[in-house]
């Protein structure tokens, strides 16, 4: 088999894997997205262990020993993602990025169209306070 198989369907998985991270709102679907992507990149640490090993007469096998080190990696991070994810779920009520994102940042819930009336209320105000 060709080299350029499994390193086209690595390329296909990893864009799938970032147009999930960059697309999706949900915490739990971008999980998935980073694990899509890892698993993209074990594929071509596979795939090129072995078209190396063909070429060379010691095999080492050292892809194959990264790839179990980054799915061991990608066991602890989806184990404790997720559990972070559950426990702001339970603390916030939602797992949107963008509304963590805002609260993070001290911006009201409802959004920035809050703000507009509260600063003409100001305004006014101000403007019976020194007439």
């Amino acid at each position: 088999m060709h080299l350029a198989y499994p390193a086209v369907l690595s390329v296909l998985l990893f864009c799938t894997g970032l147009y999930g991270v960059l697309a999706r709102r949900n915490a739990i679907l971008v999980l998935m997205s980073v694990e899509l992507m890892l698993n993209a990149v074990n594929l071509n640490l596979v795939a090129f262990d072995v078209w190396l090993s063909k070429a060379a007469e010691e095999t080492l096998h050292s892809g194959q020993a990264l790839t179990l080190f980054t799915i061991a990696i990608a066991a602890a991070e989806i184990g404790i993602g997720l559990a972070i994810v559950l426990a702001v779920h339970r603390n916030r009520g939602t797992s949107d990025i963008d509304k963590l994102r805002d609260t993070a940042e001290g911006h009201e819930p409802d959004g920035p169209d809050t703000d507009a009336p509260a600063a003409a209320g100001t305004a006014a105000e101000k403007a019976e306070a020194t007439a």
